[in-house]
């Protein structure tokens, strides 16, 4: 790598980052020195988890028929990911972008339990409204199919119920989109009572539209004593059976927004209690597998699965730290955002998205030997706008320095103002980054001793809520408050007539 020059880059904070008047030779240096502690590290890191041989003890195995079921009452079809074949359709950005999104989709079928037997992409302006791919190209991919012996194609995109059916009916195998895909991974890694419910939400919201099932029981009709089994609950004759498959998924769907909805309170007051206590919250947030659960562990010694697979996260976990003033903060570490990720997640997941919409910083994790760090950074950015999030002070915090090309390194940290390198696995970079973590809180170092009008109740309640009460008394012209806050909220009050 060619030397050049390089300046101290300190962020409005005063955090310097791993780029520093040293120069090039000695990043290299400290890189090779990562990797080297890397290896060790990795010897030892599987039999220290327990819960990730578990999780691979229960990998589906070659050769055996491992099924999921449809969520459906009936028996509708069954979801088997072993052999499969993978198409893309290309429409936009340059050649490596669509390889990148393959290469995504192969690492999402291989978490699933899948053999990627083989893959291809269609150059196209749009998808065709039938079939997804053309004509010519799904004769082409039926030989495919029967040369590699797969029972499934998964197609990096979201179908239509339509081209579901026209590809299965043309290619003669199960097919799968990439949305169905990610779901069942979901489904695979969910342990926690909300995280399941979150998921089977999202499942029958993905599967509502495209329900169907074979031959009679299309158009099959029940209602009274000819029900079928159907019973009291039937809307009558006339009534075919996709239709109360179809009315038993949204009662389901009802039920599992009612608990969801009761599993959010608990989360709500948790996090009311918190901010009672004028604790500030830091979401560790990213592209799956950038290493949020191995920055949570390094900083907290949380404990935290850490496994080289997507969306091994999906149930939040917060764990409180300290600044080394003494400070209290809680660290989040928060499920993993994908490129196109289904919006059926988004709603499911929306109580658990919420701890970072509702944060005080957002530490953006960023895999930095990944090909295209800066896809990633733009993916998560657009969730993170989605759920309201994008006026939250954000770290780039580049991991795996150890294994990363150092050019690529350099280039974030130059393209990026307030990004911090590390390895979480060797340590390296990690007091830079806890530092700029730190400095990024907010501090309540202005005092205030004001006499607020009752018609400003909010601005009691925002003193309440971020500041620390010394004294607190009513008049007759309003509340007499004498507080520490920030300066910000210093500003509101001085602003006041």
């Amino acid at each position: 790598m060619p030397t050049k020059k390089t300046s101290s880059k300190t962020s409005d904070r005063g955090s310097v980052t791993p780029v520093d008047n040293q120069g090039d030779d000695q990043f290299e240096a400290l890189l090779r020195e990562s990797a080297k502690v890397a290896a060790e590290f990795d010897s030892g890191e599987e039999e220290s988890q327990p819960e990730l041989l578990e999780r691979n003890a229960l990998r589906r195995i070659k050769s055996f028929s491992t099924e999921l079921q449809d969520i459906s009452s009936a028996e509708y079809r069954q979801l088997q990911l072993e052999r499969v074949v993978l198409v893309g359709v290309w429409t936009e950005g340059t050649s490596d972008m669509a390889e990148n999104s393959l290469i995504e989709l192969r690492a999402l079928a291989e978490t699933a339990g899948s053999e990627v037997m083989d893959a291809l992409i269609q150059r196209r302006d749009k998808p065709d409204p039938a079939t997804y791919i053309g004509s010519g190209k799904v004769s082409e991919l039926r030989q495919i199919v029967v040369a590699s012996g797969a029972d499934t194609v998964i197609c990096d995109g979201e179908l239509s119920p339509s081209q579901l059916r026209q590809l299965e009916e043309k290619l003669k195998v199960k097919v799968v989109d990439r949305t169905a895909l990610i779901l069942d991974i979901f489904a695979q890694h969910a342990k926690s009572k909300e995280g399941k419910a979150q998921v089977e939400l999202a499942q029958m919201a993905y599967l509502l539209p495209r329900l169907r099932g074979w031959g009679e029981s299309l158009s099959r009709q029940v209602g009274g004593r000819a029900a079928g089994g159907a019973g009291i609950g039937g809307r009558g004759p006339g009534e075919t059976k996709i239709e109360t498959d179809r009315r038993r998924i949204r009662d389901k769907m009802s039920k599992l927004k009612g608990e969801l909805k009761e599993m959010k309170i608990s989360r709500d007051t948790k996090r009311q209690e918190r901010r009672r206590h004028n604790v500030p919250s830091v979401a560790i947030a990213g592209y799956t597998n950038a290493g949020k659960s191995s920055l949570l562990n390094a900083l907290t010694g949380a404990g935290v699965l850490v496994e080289n697979a997507l969306f091994a996260t999906l149930d939040p976990t917060v764990r409180q730290s300290q600044t080394s003033d003494g400070r209290i903060y809680t660290l989040t570490d928060t499920v993993g955002f994908v490129r196109h990720l289904p919006h059926q997640l988004i709603d499911a997941f929306k109580s658990t998205l919420e701890e970072v919409q509702d944060s005080h910083l957002i530490v953006h994790v960023v895999d930095g030997s990944h090909p295209d760090p800066f896809e990633q950074i733009r993916a998560v950015r657009e969730v993170i706008a989605d759920i309201g999030g994008s006026q939250i002070p954000e770290i780039i915090a580049i991991n795996k320095v150890d294994v990363a090309d150092p050019a690529m390194i350099m280039n974030i940290l130059r393209q990026e103002t307030r990004s911090y390198a590390f390895s979480a696995r060797t340590g390296f970079g990690i007091p830079g980054l806890l530092r700029a973590i730190e400095n990024s809180l907010p501090i309540l170092n202005v005092e205030i001793e004001k006499v607020i009008p009752y018609s400003r109740g909010d601005l009691v309640s925002a003193i309440h809520e971020r500041g620390e009460i010394i004294s607190e008394e009513y008049l007759a012209e309003g509340t007499a408050i004498h507080a520490r806050v920030d300066a910000g909220l210093a500003k509101q009050v001085q602003d006041l007539v």
